[in-house]
């Protein structure tokens, strides 16, 4: 998995324990670890909330796991990241990663499987007519018109 060495690999292990049973859910033990989001809502009104404070070995592990893994270009990580930290910023970013490793981790442990990265483009490969229009609006605002043409591949 990108980000993890031996090193971070032997701290995780220690601190969550190779027995998934005690978390019924991947959001679970994220809620146990203190990675999860924040939630502030009041009179439907969505409010930045802060993290929980959990475990704060594993956390801080993790969150250097995460600033690791967004340095691999061809990984999901790196791509989760691009997409939350040009809208939520950089630590919120990171900590989204940090999310995401350990439900990977979560499931790696508790199904018995390696890990399989969904690759940079994951988050391209649907809604791309949505896309499509999205940035075509922005040329159009800058002042270009545009013509598309749709490649055959």
């Amino acid at each position: 998995m990108p980000g993890l060495g031996k090193r971070s690999s032997e701290i995780i292990l220690a601190e969550i324990g190779q027995d998934m049973s005690r978390f019924p859910t991947a959001g679970h033990i994220c809620s146990w670890a203190g990675v999860c989001p924040g939630n502030n809502e009041s009179a439907g009104k969505r409010r930045n909330g802060k993290t929980r404070k959990g475990n704060k070995i594993l956390k801080s592990t993790l969150v250097e796991c995460a600033q690791s893994a967004v340095r691999r270009k061809d990984s999901f990580f790196y791509a989760q990241y691009q997409r939350i930290a040009m809208r939520r910023g950089k630590k919120r970013a990171i900590l989204a990663v940090a999310h995401s490793i350990l439900i990977a981790i979560y499931y790696m442990i508790k199904e018995d499987k390696e890990y399989e990265d969904l690759g940079a483009d994951f988050y391209n490969k649907f809604n791309k007519e949505k896309k499509a229009n999205a940035y075509i609006k922005k040329i159009k605002e800058l002042g270009y018109n545009v013509q598309i043409i749709a490649q055959v591949s």
